[in-house]
């Protein structure tokens, strides 16, 4: 009698097992994903009445569970099971595309600099319907390397209720450049490079910019990606904001030629200013370009060198000498491909041929 229980509880035992194996075996992984918020939450249920298990930061790797609709449940690194929504994960092939754009930017040259003006979203390609890699806060330091120009996109329903107009970009002047005095709001004014200047005349479908960016975090990490650039404001240093909207020049880029002491001895920043007019999306990205010299005697910016006929794309190229301190800067022209190179020397600036003995090298 006592061995038929026994050997009944046993094949008791092998049943619960084998139900158990049955209902409870591990479920094969979806794949690996990354966190893509600053702090993204998980909860222990994927219903509407749920409560928060933990947090993890951006880029966490995460097991991927299984899927209910458009939430996911994931494990972490340390064991931790919940639930988040899709569209806050980062899939392997989306990661790999942003670690890419970290490397090109890391190795690229800055073009610009300044600091997003409202909560913006980077994108891991230009366009508005590209997958996002991350929400920006307001005033994240960004640094500005390639510029997109794309068509606005159209809603696809003629009868839906139509998208805000695009506002046009706002120029860092506006909102950087301080009171202007007598004594240095008008610069020497001196003749233009011979030709007409170019007024771009925009038709057709309306455009935008987006620019490739490196974002530097609060945490001081640093993420790449595509951003409008009207979500940026640049902050070009004084007192060029002042010149640029004199002279109507929305600033695209600014660059360092090299410096001069002051009547005071004091090392004084010389300037190449590049900029356009009009509105975004231009097939060149500078249309403009003024050089601004440090006048010892005036104690203020003269303007140096004036050239509105041309057609750049970034990036610029300079080479600075330090013995004599002249400087030579060239960009290419997207019209023909040919290159555009200059020389400057004390304030004189002028062009130079192709064949001129003008080097080249970064900024």
């Amino acid at each position: 009698m006592i061995r038929k229980m026994a050997l009944g509880f046993v094949i008791f035992l092998v049943i619960c097992a084998a139900l158990y194996l049955r209902f409870h075996r591990a479920k094969p992984s979806l794949g690996t994903a990354y966190a893509g918020e600053p702090e993204m939450t998980l909860w222990n249920s994927s219903a509407q009445i749920r409560s928060q298990l933990t947090t993890v930061s951006y880029g966490e790797p995460l097991e991927m569970l299984q899927r209910f609709g458009t939430q996911i449940q994931v494990r972490t690194s340390s064991g931790v099971v919940g639930w988040t929504s899709a569209d806050q994960l980062i899939l392997p092939e989306l990661w790999q595309q942003e670690k890419d754009l970290a490397a090109k930017t890391a190795a690229a040259v800055v073009e610009a600099r300044g600091h997003t003006r409202v909560i913006s979203n980077l994108h891991i390609e230009p366009g508005r319907d590209t997958p996002r890699i991350r929400q920006l806060k307001k005033d994240i330091p960004v640094e500005l390397y390639t510029r997109e120009p794309l068509l606005v996109p159209v809603p696809n329903n003629p009868a839906a209720t139509p998208p805000p107009p695009v506002a046009q970009p706002v120029a860092a002047d506006d909102s950087s450049a301080s009171a202007a005095t007598d004594t240095n709001t008008e610069p020497k004014k001196v003749p233009a490079v011979s030709g007409p200047e170019k007024v771009p005349t925009v038709s057709g479908p309306k455009k935008e910019d987006w620019w490739l960016v490196r974002a530097h975090l609060e945490d001081k990490e640093t993420v790449s990606g595509w951003l409008l650039g009207r979500f940026v404001d640049l902050e070009v240093p004084d007192p060029l904001p002042n010149y640029a909207s004199t002279a109507g020049m929305r600033i695209v880029s600014w660059f360092e030629l090299n410096r001069v002491p002051d009547a005071n001895g004091q090392p004084r920043p010389q300037y190449l200013l590049l900029g356009t007019s009009g509105p975004e999306g231009q097939p060149c990205d500078f249309t403009l370009m003024r050089v601004y010299t440090w006048g010892k005697q005036n104690g203020r910016y003269e303007t140096a060198f004036v050239q509105s006929d041309i057609c750049g794309k970034l990036p610029l190229s300079i080479f600075r000498n330090a013995s004599s301190g002249d400087s030579n800067f060239s960009f290419t022209d997207p019209g023909d491909g040919t290159r555009q190179s200059y020389k400057m020397h004390q304030t004189i600036v002028r062009r130079v041929s192709t064949g001129d003995s003008a080097k080249k090298g970064s900024h």
